[in-house]
């Protein structure tokens, strides 16, 4: 019988994590130095969704190191993972893998089931790594998990790709409110209208901190 492959919502401490976290300590203390503002906005109680522009690979393992309590959930698209190998990985890290061009109910059971089990979910909206620009292009998806969990949305924002022995500032902002969108209902429309409070509130980030 086949062996039964991980999954990325689990109450188990995955160890790969663990020896990610290890290795994060290091790389982000020496080589590719960052400095988090606010990092108390990343240690609240659970569960929050987290939004974030990406620039580099290792931002989901950036981020996460200000979260040294909890092992955090992950959307990736699954273009990472073309092989059986990489996705056993990524799913030990806690990574859920979508599909950003069709409805992945999939991947969004997943994370409802992250926000059930109390969790904390790491979306990077734009779908995509940017490195120019910030939070204007968003996947329709992102905004729907957004508001379906009912969670506190935190917004975070990287001022620069991570880079070797030169600074990235990682800047927690107050939680985005949605409520008045909830009572509309979750829809086309709604979910178009939190895609732009995203942007503005990346907006108004990128202008104060520039």
């Amino acid at each position: 019988m086949a062996k039964k492959p991980p999954e990325a919502v689990t109450e188990k401490k995955s160890i790969l994590y663990e020896i990610a976290r290890l290795l994060s300590i290091f790389t982000f203390h020496c080589l590719m130095p960052v400095k988090c503002h606010n990092k108390e906005g990343l240690q609240g109680e659970a569960p929050f969704v987290i939004i974030a522009n990406h620039l580099h690979a290792l931002d989901p393992l950036a981020i996460a190191l200000f979260i040294p309590k909890r092992q955090i959930v992950f959307l990736a698209k699954k273009e990472l993972a073309p092989n059986k190998f990489l996705q056993n990985m990524l799913t030990r890290l806690h990574c859920i893998l979508v599909d950003r061009h069709n409805a992945d109910m999939a991947a969004m059971r997943n994370c409802m089931k992250a926000i059930k089990m109390k969790k904390i979910l790491l979306i990077f909206p734009e779908g995509t790594r940017h490195h120019e620009g910030q939070m204007e292009q968003i996947e329709s998806g992102a905004a729907m998990i957004a508001l379906r969990s009912r969670s506190p949305i935190v917004p975070v924002y990287l001022d620069r790709k991570l880079a070797f022995f030169k600074r990235t500032n990682i800047y927690v902002g107050e939680p985005v409110p949605y409520d008045d969108l909830l009572e509309k209902g979750i829809n086309t429309e709604t979910c178009e209208e939190m895609n732009e409070r995203l942007r503005e509130t990346f907006r108004a980030m990128i202008r104060e901190h520039e």
